[in-house]
């Protein structure tokens, strides 16, 4: 296992392509300068031992140096040892539509995107929580299980799209259906459900599932997102967009944000419905939430010491800074005197 601790620092790498870049302007000046002085064959018997290729290897180890310094300054450190270490929390599980109708941009950039920026700025603000994502549209599918790596479940968040799922359609029971097997402790009592959706659901007993669900102490909390107007849902290839779905008979379909719906699955779970407009909203109202629910403590094992390994980049990049300042322009006598390639 490693961190980095200071990933800023990765932007100094830019300064590379920026040293290669003047190192060719300055040799095709040098280039120009030397024709206006005289011809390449008499500047050859001028300066026969100025090698080129040294030229390039020289610039070479300094990009190298350059990259080994900005590792060293972004200090990577390794885990060293793994211990089981006991925390408290709530298990969350995050249930995600991913229909088609998630990519309306009544609410930017798309309902998708916004609902993958609230559950990333959720994911933030918890403390020592286990979590679980969910995908869902006519059918449910298994995210990511319960799990305490929060750098993972933001990675698996990101790769949700519309096309990960072949069953169109919202199948809002089919994800409470599956919420219920991840939480794997029959006498837990903190569990929490958030289904962050646009509330169209084509199938209909999600609120009977949802009360199934209050009784084996699974509290499902709702976020709309979309609006009450609604929006197209654009067909876009190479991210411009081609038409809009049309239904049937040719017409163009409108998704609307259905709160109501929304607000009747949330109270037969005794949890309750939010509005995904303001994302800080959002988050504070969960946050709270949580925090006032009992915790339950549990065992997980995780890195607890870390090891700085900046000295290593450090070393290896002052050893190649020496080897660029000492390196000479001119060609190596004893590689010449090898003459590989019979030139004499």
């Amino acid at each position: 296992m490693y961190i980095l601790e200071e990933k800023l620092y990765f932007w100094l790498l830019l300064s590379i392509p920026v040293v290669v870049v003047l190192f060719v302007l300055v040799l095709f000046w040098k280039k120009r300068v030397q024709k206006k002085f005289s011809e390449t064959a008499l500047l050859k018997q001028l300066s026969p031992n100025r090698s080129t290729f040294k030229s390039v290897l020289k610039i070479s180890v300094i990009c190298l140096a350059i990259a080994c310094i900005c590792v060293a300054l972004v200090n990577p450190k390794i885990g060293t040892s793994l211990e089981t270490v006991k925390r408290e929390g709530v298990d969350v599980v995050f249930a995600i539509d991913v229909s088609k109708s998630m990519l309306a941009e009544d609410i930017a950039p798309n309902r998708l995107e916004k609902s993958k920026q609230l559950v990333a700025q959720i994911i933030n603000n918890l403390a020592s929580d286990r979590i679980g994502i969910i995908a869902y549209a006519a059918s449910a599918f298994p995210q990511l299980p319960i799990t305490t790596d929060y750098g993972a479940a933001k990675m698996f968040l990101q790769a949700m799209n519309t096309d990960m799922l072949s069953s169109q359609g919202t199948a809002i029971n089919e994800a409470i259906e599956l919420a219920k097997t991840y939480y794997n402790d029959e006498e837990q009592t903190n569990r929490v459900l958030i289904i962050v959706s646009d509330g169209e659901d084509h199938g209909n007993n999600a609120i009977a599932v949802a009360e199934e669900a209050a009784k084996e102490g699974i509290q499902v909390f709702t976020v709309g997102v979309g609006s009450v107007k609604g929006g197209p849902i654009p067909i876009k290839r190479n991210g411009i967009v081609q038409h809009f779905k049309k239904n049937s008979l040719g017409e163009t379909v409108i998704t609307r944000l259905d709160e109501t719906n929304l607000q009747e699955i949330a109270s037969a779970a005794d949890g309750m419905y939010i509005d995904g407009k303001i994302t800080k909203s959002v988050v504070n109202t969960i946050t709270e939430a949580l925090k006032k629910m009992d915790k339950k403590e549990f065992e997980t094992k995780q890195f607890a010491d870390f090891k700085d390994q900046f000295q290593w980049f450090l070393g290896i990049g002052l050893v190649l800074v020496l080897i660029d300042v000492f390196m000479l322009e001119r060609k190596t006598a004893w590689i010449q005197r090898l003459n590989l390639f019979n030139e004499k």
